[in-house]
This record gives structure tokens, C-alpha cells and sequence, in this order.
């Protein structure tokens, strides 16, 4: 159980994001969203996130990770910070502290986001209930899966990013020896996330014998939906291309009838490249089951903050998912 007022994080490879629910069911109050890096560890970063709540303080932590929950002690992927459980209860006087993957807490999500408002169907609607997915490109690639069960949901962590990721045709095996491959393979996420953008756009530029003037990730969508750089547009198409793929992967391994979310900020900034491209062209090329990919339905998380809100479901409804977490508790040190 969660005891109240709770804190929430949402905790990436670049950004922490802090929110307090106050009781069950109330609204997500955001405290800060800040850069990882503007902090030493986790506790100087939620110490002052807290600075900008003049409410009861918080009494239990929710905290969602960027990183393989496997106990209380967890290291980020793509970041410098270690989040310690126990640590971190001592130190700001909490009564529980959970830690979860952050792509769990993104799945939660998906049970109180509104399609009104929060989803931009990309692809045909939803038809029928049943697993969905929901995955995202930031610092690095997340996945994570919601399957129903009664009246309950299994919410499902993955390092599906981790996944080597091979080329199809003969373009893309003449491009893959190019593309910069950290830890000597070439994994979903050594493609689809902010750097991958960049290891893309690099690859395509010796593919033609050109010079690569654009050095980040912003750089390079802005320039690409803009129009007026052919090798940054070119790179957007073959970003969302794989990223299609990808997401059709995943839809086939967990059978994702009720489809497959997209989320994070880069997916966010080219919804209108991905509604009009390579994405479900790529996401449907699933020989022999194509019929079926083409009913899967493919939406865009346009939410800033899903992770949070998906915290909040957990917290209110602790029965209704099934999870794989870590707990310290101060009764039982």
C-alpha cells in the first residue's frame, strides 16, 4: 500500500520529473522537471523539487527509473545517479519508497490517459481490447507492456531496446557498417534514441560523401521538418521507418491487439511525420501477418507527462496491477 500525501518521479536518462498526490484519486500536482545532471544524486533533486510544495510533506515515494529494477539499489542506464531505496527514505524521513521501471509507470498510464485529448491515432482505431504497448525514444529506447488479466492488468518491463536490430534490404546493409555502434553491435537503441537520430544522420552523410554539420538530436528534427535539409529530412524518414518496425516487433511478441503507444519528446516533435510516413508502412511489413498488422492500431502519446499520471493510477489502485517492484520500508529496518 501507498500512504499519503506520495511523492511521484519519473527519473530518465536526462531529465527528473517530481509530482505530489496528495490523496488517492487527486490530481498530479508537478513540483519541477529538471536536468539529471543539475544534480549530484536523486535526494538533492527531490529536496529541491519539494522546495516548490508548500503542502503536507510527503510520507511515501513512487519513484519510476530509467534502469533494470532487480532490488532496491538501482543504477540508471544512461545516467551517473545510483538510486538506493533505503537511502533515499532515511534521508527525507519517508515511512515507504518504490521503485519501479519508468516504462511501467508510462503503461499504467495508459488505463486514465483520454483519447480526447492525450492520443493521436496514427493508423486505424482502436477495434478490441487486449495486450497493448507502448514504447518511446528519448536518451534511450523504452518498452513496456500492459496485459489484461480479469479484472487486473500485468504491467510488463522490457529492455527490448537492447535488442539487436538488423538491417532489411540491401540500402540499409550497405548504411549499417557506417553507423557508429557503441559496445561493438547494433541494438534498437543504438539506432532509435536522441544519439541514434544523430548516428543516423552521421551514416547517411558518409553514405553520400557529405559533411554532417548538425551535432544534436534537436538539431536534427528541426532542420528535417523545416524542409530545407535534404540529409536531416531523409534522416526523419529513415528514423521513423525503423521506428515502425520496431514498434511492429514488439506488437507481434506480445500480441498487441490493443495496440502500440508511442511516447517521448523526439516522437512527439515529428507526430506529423509519423501519421504521414515510413512508420506504418514499416510497422505493417510483417510477412505473413500483415492483415493482422494492419489492424493494429498505432497511437502517439502527445501527454507531457504519462509516467506521472501512470504513478498516480498505481498509487490510487494498488490491486488493480501486477508488477514487478522494489520496497523499502522503514518498519522493517
Amino acid at each position: 500500500m501507498i500512504e499519503f500525501p506520495a511523492l511521484l518521479g519519473d527519473i530518465g536518462g536526462t531529465f527528473a520529473r517530481f509530482a505530489v498526490l496528495l490523496e488517492p484519486g487527486a490530481p498530479v500536482q508537478l513540483l519541477a522537471k529538471g536536468l539529471t545532471t543539475a544534480h549530484a544524486d536523486p535526494t538533492s533533486a527531490i529536496l529541491a523539487a519539494l522546495q516548490h510544495h508548500s503542502g503536507a510533506r510527503p510520507v511515501s515515494a513512487l519513484l519510476a527509473l530509467a534502469g533494470r529494477i532487480s532490488g532496491p539499489v538501482v543504477h540508471l542506464t544512461n545516467a551517473a545517479w545510483t538510486l538506493d531505496a533505503g537511502q533515499i527514505g532515511r534521508d527525507l524521513g519517508l515511512e515507504h519508497v518504490i521503485l519501479l521501471n519508468d516504462y511501467v509507470g508510462t503503461a499504467a498510464g495508459l488505463t486514465v490517459l483520454d483519447p480526447a485529448t492525450d492520443l493521436m491515432r496514427i493508423g486505424p482505431a482502436p477495434a478490441c481490447a487486449g495486450p497493448q504497448v507502448v514504447l518511446g525514444p528519448g536518451t534511450g529506447l523504452g518498452a513496456a507492456a500492459l496485459v489484461p488479466y480479469g479484472l487486473q492488468c500485468v504491467l510488463h518491463a522490457t529492455e527490448a531496446g537492447h535488442m539487436d536490430f538488423g538491417a532489411r534490404h540491401e540500402g540499409e546493409m550497405k548504411l549499417w557498417p557506417l553507423v557508429e555502434h557503441p559496445g561493438g553491435r547494433v541494438s534498437a537503441e543504438t539506432l532509435l534514441c536522441g544519439s541514434g537520430l544523430v548516428r543516423l544522420y552521421r551514416a547517411l552523410a558518409r553514405s553520400r560523401s557529405l559533411h554532417p554539420k548538425l551535432a544534436s538530436p534537436a538539431d536534427v528534427v528541426t532542420a528535417g521538418r523545416d524542409g530545407g535539409n535534404e540529409l536531416a529530412a531523409d534522416t526523419l524518414d529513415l528514423f521513423a521507418g525503423l521506428l515502425g518496425r520496431f514498434a511492429g516487433d514488439l506488437a507481434l511478441v506480445f500480441g498487441a491487439a490493443g495496440g502500440v503507444f508511442i511516447t517521448g519528446g523526439i516522437a512527439q516533435r515529428i507526430g506529423g511525420l509519423l501519421d504521414a510516413g515510413a512508420f506504418r508502412t514499416e510497422f505493417e511489413r510483417k510477412f505473413p501477418f500483415e492483415t493482422v498488422m494492419e489492424r493494429t492500431p498505432t497511437i502517439l502519446i502527445t501527454h507531457a507527462e504519462p509516467a506521472l499520471e501512470g504513478l498516480a493510477a498505481v498509487a490510487t489502485h494498488p490491486h488493480r496491477f501486477i508488477r514487478q517492484e522494489a520496497r523499502w520500508s522503514r518498519s522493517s529496518t
